[in-house]
């Protein structure tokens, strides 16, 4: 199992000065670089202050040029808000611009405060839609010159301008929760991205059992990459859960705000709504939140990521912006590279062995 990092610049006051948190956020990009973490991804959001990403393609390329080799994602790009060739062509050039690093995740978007400002309304269930539709076209627009005749966009014959420098293209990921996607992506040859939200533990299982069902109803496609994003915060004393606990749960109250559509949004920042309004709000229990999510000591955090890896998940990705101090991100990066990584190349490494071991064997033994 491998490790990235979802990060982004967030403000919740106008008192926080951007120009900080920007270089803030850089310096926590090369510490995951030099932390042997495989990716770090940016989201794609507008009009919210706590998710400050208005162009992730260009939010990449930053990153690419101030790092040595950590591969650098978009997750997500949101399909409404794009036209399948514009994102050809934007994606393509990323890549070129990052030298081959870049992973482009797509999906249908999930905040209706945002649809109504950027897709003209468009109901954010219907996203699906457009999502459907635009990853096949993007692989065409990248193979050569292509007509497109769908149900939302039709364009005359064109192709993408570059192509991409990774053949055919970059790694494409799909964001799922529902069955219908998670077969859409296999059917398509590409990677899911998941996450159990602020839900139980139990949510970790339930995901990766969509995606071996959707794995056993198309037996003939390569088994794709699965990768599960969940909210993380490592300290060295059991004692110090409190801090991010505390913080979690009032981040939760911004962002269900926007998830549920239930509140108003004043320059930027969204208000923190009262649980009584929220849908799941014993999800935001304190000892669900800290039992949930991957929040601990590094040996706490190993024991909780056994489930992830018996739910077949390849790649975790750690959440660590939820108006946490930079001090406190900077800490769950360090003590993740230094205690828990090596953990998980040292298993990897023994389960080759064993996997070669068995092999001989079972050569000797014919």
């Amino acid at each position: 199992m491998k490790f990235s990092v979802s990060l982004h610049m967030e403000r919740f006051s106008p008192k926080q000065d951007i120009t900080q948190i920007k270089n803030e956020t850089l310096e926590l990009v090369q510490l995951a670089d030099r932390g042997g973490f495989c990716t770090v991804w940016t989201p794609e959001h507008h009009t919210i202050e706590f998710t400050i990403a208005p162009s992730p393609f260009q939010i990449c390329t930053w990153w690419a040029q101030h790092t040595e080799q950590i591969r650098v994602g978009v997750a997500t790009i949101v399909a409404p808000y794009w036209t399948p060739l514009r994102l050809a062509g934007e994606a393509a050039l990323c890549d070129h611009l990052t030298n081959g690093r870049l992973e482009l995740g797509i999906a249908r978007g999930a905040y209706q405060y945002e649809f109504d400002r950027m897709a003209d309304g468009l109901p954010q269930q219907e996203g699906g839609r457009y999502l459907r539709e635009i990853v096949p076209a993007i692989r065409n627009y990248w193979a050569g010159d292509y007509e497109h005749k769908g149900e939302i966009w039709q364009v005359p014959k064109a192709t993408s301008v570059p192509k991409p420098l990774q053949q055919p293209h970059p790694p494409i990921w799909i964001a799922a929760r529902d069955p219908n996607t998670y077969d859409f992506a296999f059917k398509v040859g590409a990677n899911i991205m998941a996450t159990p939200l602020s839900r139980p533990t139990a949510e970790v299982t339930i995901l990766g059992n969509k995606f071996r069902e959707a794995h056993a109803a198309n037996p003939t496609v390569p088994r794709p990459k699965f990768m599960m994003l969940r909210r993380a915060c490592l300290f060295e004393r059991s004692e110090d859960w409190e801090e991010p606990v505390r913080l979690s749960i009032e981040y939760g109250r911004a962002f269900e705000n926007l998830f549920q559509n239930i509140g108003e949004v004043n320059n930027g920042f969204p208000e923190a709504v009262s649980y009584d309004k929220v849908d799941g709000a014993n999800n935001y229990d304190t000892d669900a939140i800290r039992d949930a999510l991957l929040f601990g000591t590094p040996d706490e955090v190993i024991e909780k990521l056994s489930v992830y890896e018996e739910a077949g998940v390849d790649e975790v990705a750690l959440g660590i912006t939820f108006n946490t101090p930079f001090e406190m991100q900077r800490k769950t990066l360090e003590l993740f590279s230094r205690e828990v990584i090596p953990v998980f190349e040292q298993r990897a490494k023994d389960r080759a062995r064993e996997a070669e071991k068995a092999a001989k064997a079972q050569a000797l033994a014919s």
